[in-house]
């Protein structure tokens, strides 16, 4: 299953995971995008957009409208989280040269922990 983990994590945890990567020639058999705080990453993952995720999961590439019927939404408005989503790493163009984007992954996880400060 091809899973993508939204997670938690400082820059030199990531560059860390990276060298180790890198040396042993084993990377996470799951992708990852790291955020450096639990605003940033709800700033990125809204709920409208992660109702556009649940919809775009393990469906392929599609045209923005036809990501827009799927969630019932304006097709402006799922242009916006669309290009958000892209920015974040989280949703890509298709190189297809028809203007289709892709959730390519069948997935996604959330891990973080809420601790008392």
């Amino acid at each position: 299953m091809n899973i993508l983990i939204l997670d938690l994590r400082d820059l030199n945890k990531g560059l860390a995971d990276a060298a180790r990567a890198m040396q042993t020639g084993k990377a996470d058999p799951c992708a990852r995008i790291g955020f450096a705080t639990p605003e940033l990453l709800w700033q990125v993952l809204t709920a409208k957009r992660w109702e556009l995720l649940k919809a775009m999961c393990g469906a392929g590439p599609m045209s923005i409208r036809a990501a827009a019927r799927r969630v019932n939404r304006d097709v402006k408005a799922v242009h916006s989280d669309i290009t958000a989503l892209i920015a974040a790493g989280v949703v890509c163009r298709n190189q297809d040269g028809q203007g289709q984007v892709q959730f390519p992954f069948d997935a996604v996880k959330v891990e973080f922990m809420l601790q008392a400060a």
